[in-house]
């Protein structure tokens, strides 16, 4: 009878392809071990959850949400372990059913493992319950004391306790992975070589889709962790190891408070502080409002991609690159002596929104898991829904993950949310977003913050062919080109292809209802760097990445002025604050640009300037441009902005400038990570 079963058993597999005696058993192995360790650090994240309190007064926790996340953070740390377990079993040698050596290899390294995830939540778990922050790359900074760091640790925690429990759970879980390695060896069948291969590779694409983390274009990021809109769901949903290797790069991203304290008395002075704190750094200040205005009055801030000064018609460029926006600008409430402190997209959107210079050294801070807590003045405008509006995907930098943590209520629409076709790698024309965006708008009941950002004036230069017919092409001569800061005609094309966007938005926003109600800001978030020599004195050369313009446009209410001293990229919420009559608390280092307290004292008027490529810091004040190095190249220059020749410089004039670059400096590397909203 057995005899005769095992027969047709044989019969049975060989018509499937499959024969007797094992699986692909260290697929089988790796299945079963991963799925155990994806149920611990559920158990785990639960336990968070447990052990931790959200905030008093917060919302309540999207569990399910939260818990969902984490299991794509921890699926994706076990799936790395596994690829590379998988793949170091390919060699026979260390194969744990080929060879004895990696049998016991496989072993080690799991222990190896475990010892490691142990002490990274145990060192979480302690973190939080004393910083209620997730395990991060900063904690190495306190390497240099270890002597210190050690006594500490054991006089605040239980640490036999821990220790103890971190040995019981090795021991339990070893005994379980030996189990699922030993009856991952019993199995009754194996798949013929042609099908153990395709498994194989079955299991290795499965592993490498669980370290991407999801389907589309950007993988899974810490910052995803930050679009459930609770902070602490946000920390619930990371696992110490997604957290720490995040944070790792930025762990020497941070401040110097003796220098932070030391510039103080001048930062007080300069951002009018009425309750100066030196010892606890307080830089907050309330600006109310007697009586909020009947109607409220909407916002619309376009963030334009690239848009250098020296480049547009408002500042006398000879190619007549941008007539419609010089319109607006003679119409408007306009700076042009408007300075972004730094160069990139990413630090731009940072600036902007919350109001510090992002002065990392080591990337963005949009991409510092430290950073991503910080307050911002939109959220003062209370009553209003809120928008932000990109034609490609947020999921560059971290952006989404800034954006939706910080901004209560933020509607994103992106790329996939809109009717218009994509044109190239930034997404749907800037035309069409204006377009789209302008739709959304004038739907609208409550009054509304929105954002907008641009992308076309930016490589590869991209002119729809829709727009062809309407918005004619140019060519010119290389050297016209250059003599007016255009590198190619297509960079030049591209450029006043963003003024026809801006005025097929204005033409479609005049015939909406909200148009007369409304203040609509322009800004760049950066300009370009080139030769502005035709255009300014040869100390613009410095600037031309920093120089954009800035325009308040609001022809309802908004009476035309120009102003020419500077001012800073940071100044534009409070500036925005102000002209609609909202109360709001200001913690970082911006400022009402139509206040007397900054109109009339023309010493408060500079802007602060960090270059991340070169490592210098200056300042533009007066029609001056100050800067050093704060790496190795310490070497001062100073320009004028007003005349080629060499400004005289005395010592007290340049003390002045060098306190005031410092003071930016160190109090920009302290916002950064003390911004946190409260």
């Amino acid at each position: 009878m057995c005899a005769a079963k095992d027969y047709f058993c044989r019969k049975f597999l060989k018509s499937k392809g499959l024969k007797q005696n094992a699986v692909p058993l260290n697929v089988r192995a790796l299945a079963g071990t991963g799925l155990l360790l994806l149920v611990v650090l559920s158990l785990l994240r639960v336990g968070f959850l447990l052990a931790f309190d959200p905030p008093a007064g917060s919302e309540p926790i999207p569990y399910v949400s939260t818990l969902w996340l984490g299991l794509r953070f921890d699926a994706r740390a076990v799936s790395v372990a596994c690829l590379f377990l998988l793949l170091s079993g390919l060699v026979p040698a260390l194969n744990p059913y080929k060879s004895s050596f990696g049998r016991k290899l496989h072993m080690v390294l799991w222990f190896i493992l475990l010892l490691s995830a142990g002490i990274f939540y145990a060192v979480d778990f302690a973190n939080y319950a004393y910083l209620k922050e997730r395990l991060n790359g900063g904690l190495l900074n306190y390497v240099a004391d270890t002597g210190t760091s050690i006594r500490m640790i054991w006089e605040t925690y239980p640490v036999v306790t821990i220790l103890i429990s971190i040995t019981v759970a090795m021991l339990v879980l070893m005994q379980l992975i030996r189990i699922i390695y030993r009856r991952s060896s019993r199995t009754q069948f194996q798949y013929a070589k042609r099908s153990t291969i395709g498994i194989s590779a079955g299991f290795v694409l499965l592993l490498a889709f669980l370290i991407f983390g999801r389907i589309g274009q950007y993988p899974l990021r810490w910052s995803d962790a930050f679009t459930l809109g609770h902070d602490f769901a946000s920390n619930a949903a990371l696992n110490p190891f997604q957290s720490f290797f995040s944070s790792l790069k930025f762990r020497k991203s941070t401040f110097d408070k003796e220098k932070v304290q030391a510039a103080y008395p001048l930062m007080v002075q300069y951002l009018g502080i009425d309750e100066p704190d030196p010892v606890n750094l307080n830089f907050t200040r309330r600006v109310r409002v007697a009586e909020r205005p009947e109607k409220p009055c909407n916002v619309v801030l376009v963030i334009c991609e690239s848009f250098s000064a020296y480049k547009t018609s408002a500042y006398g460029n000879k190619l007549n690159t941008t007539p419609f926006f010089d319109s607006l600008c003679r119409q408007g409430v306009f700076f042009d002596r408007c300075f972004t402190p730094s160069y990139g997209t990413a630090r731009g959107v940072w600036t902007t929104i919350t109001g510090i210079p992002d002065v990392d050294q080591t990337r963005t801070s949009s991409r510092n898991p430290n950073a991503v807590n910080q307050h911002t003045i939109i959220n003062d405008f209370e009553g209003y829904d809120r928008f932000y509006f990109i034609g490609g995907s947020l999921s560059w930098a971290n952006i989404r993950g800034m954006l939706t943590n910080n901004i209560q209520g933020l509607q994103i629409y992106e790329q996939d949310d809109f009717e218009a076709e994509k044109i190239d790698v930034w997404g749907i024309s800037d035309k069409n977003l204006f377009l789209e965006a302008n739709k959304i708008l004038a739907r609208q009941t409550k009054p509304f913050f929105s954002v907008i950002q641009t992308a076309d004036n930016h490589r590869p230069y991209t002119i729809p062919e829709e727009d062809r017919k309407e918005f004619e092409m140019k060519q010119l001569p290389t050297d016209s080109l250059e003599r007016n800061g255009f590198q190619s005609v297509e960079e030049y094309n591209a450029f006043r292809y963003t003024d026809f966007c801006y005025r097929k938005f204005m033409e479609a926003a005049s015939k909406e209802a909200y148009f007369n109600n409304t203040l609509f800001v322009f800004i760049g978030d950066h300009g370009i760097g080139g030769d502005a020599g035709n255009l300014f004195p040869l100390a613009w050369k410095e600037l031309t990445s920093q120089h954009v313009p800035l325009l308040f446009y609001a022809p309802g209410f908004l009476q035309p002025a120009r102003y020419h001293f500077n001012v800073s990229q940071t100044d534009v919420l409070p500036t925005i604050a102000g002209l609609c009559k909202i109360s709001y608390k200001n913690t970082t280092l911006g400022r009402d640009l139509l206040s007397p307290f900054v109109q009339q004292q023309p010493l408060l008027q500079s802007a602060f300037i960090y270059n991340p490529d070169s490592r210098r810091i200056g300042i533009v004040k007066d029609d001056l441009f100050f800067s050093y190095g704060v790496e190795g190249n310490l070497k001062e220059q100073f320009y004028s902005t007003k005349h080629n020749q060499p400004p005289a410089i005395t010592d007290s004039l340049r003390a002045v400038y060098y306190d005031l670059t410092e003071a930016w400096y160190q109090t920009a590397r302290y916002m950064l990570l003390n911004n946190k909203a409260r």
